[in-house]
């Protein structure tokens, strides 16, 4: 068993996105997945990018934003919705309401983030 606690779950940061890293490589032994809770101010945006070997899973917690996806397109994503991203598919997002917006990613196999971030919390 692993447990950790909520006041030891580090953060990573980019302006106005904040990367929760609930269970991750760096404090966890999963060799299974990554969950990462991901709060975006208004305005704020996670670019258009891949992942080679992993899939995605995101379920929206609060607020409503755009998934950015391949050649441009957008799709509404909002509190309640899941999306699943296949190894490869083009995904980002966009916070363009007035309110933050959470979402809960699961990652699998892991992957840990750090080098996608400018800060560590």
């Amino acid at each position: 068993m692993e447990f950790i606690e909520g006041n030891s779950i580090g953060a990573l940061a980019n302006p106005g996105v904040v990367s929760r890293q609930l269970l991750s490589p760096e404090n966890s032994a999963s060799q299974r997945v990554t969950i990462t809770e991901v709060h975006l101010e208004p305005g704020a945006s996670q670019p258009r990018h891949i992942h080679e070997a992993s899939e995605q899973i995101w379920y929206g917690l609060q607020g409503r934003g755009a998934l950015l996806l391949a050649d441009g397109k957008e799709q509404a994503f909002q509190a309640g919705d899941v999306v699943r991203f296949e190894v490869g598919d083009i995904h980002g997002l966009r916070n363009g309401g007035d309110e933050e917006f959470v979402y809960l990613s699961v990652t699998a196999p892991p992957l840990n983030f750090r080098h996608a971030y400018q800060e560590k919390m």
